[in-house]
């Protein structure tokens, strides 16, 4: 995982302010789109300032041309091999450079997908998928020692949750 320990940029979510707190990936992703798994799903995790709040931001990416964005942290996710806790502090990257391709996102409210699972989470999926490359997945993954094993958990069941398409405001 990256931590943030400075400002690393915000979201407003009706009137709320979360600040990105940390990024980490699932492979393969925790969302399906019609039912069909990714490659790769990036998580970034905001929280309000009191820490009492969580948003999620997540991008889905399938097997195809490196990511920018991924590049541009590969200095990072590299220190984090030789890390026994996982988790490296961030301080002059941006994530703002994440190049989200699409303005359509699906919102719901969910939990953490690690546990313990907290409820009350606002999820944030961006429509589009984008692309991550074969080198760039297997950077990751042996960031995390996984052994090439998924750190995904199981698909769960919508139990009732509302989930919403936005698209912007097309302006005149």
């Amino acid at each position: 995982m990256l931590r943030f320990e400075e400002d690393a940029g915000s979201i407003s979510i009706n009137g709320t302010e979360y600040r990105l707190r940390q990024l980490h990936w699932h492979s393969p992703s925790e969302h399906t789109f019609r039912g069909r798994r990714y490659s790769l799903e990036l998580h970034m995790v905001h929280q309000t300032p009191d820490d009492k709040n969580v948003a999620v931001v997540g991008i889905l990416y399938k097997l195809g041309r490196p990511d920018p964005f991924l590049a541009e942290m590969e200095g990072y996710i590299k220190k984090l091999e030789d890390l026994v806790e996982k988790e490296e502090k961030v301080g002059t990257v941006d994530p703002r450079h994440v190049k989200r391709g699409s303005r359509k996102y699906y919102r719901y409210m969910g939990s953490l997908t690690v546990p313990p699972c907290t409820e009350g989470v606002v999820w944030t999926i961006v429509r589009k998928i984008r692309t991550v490359s074969r080198k760039q997945m297997n950077l990751l993954r042996e960031a995390v020692h996984d052994h090439f094993n998924p750190n995904a958990r199981p698909i769960q069941e919508i139990n009732g949750r509302t989930v919403n398409l936005f698209r912007p405001k097309k302006l005149p």
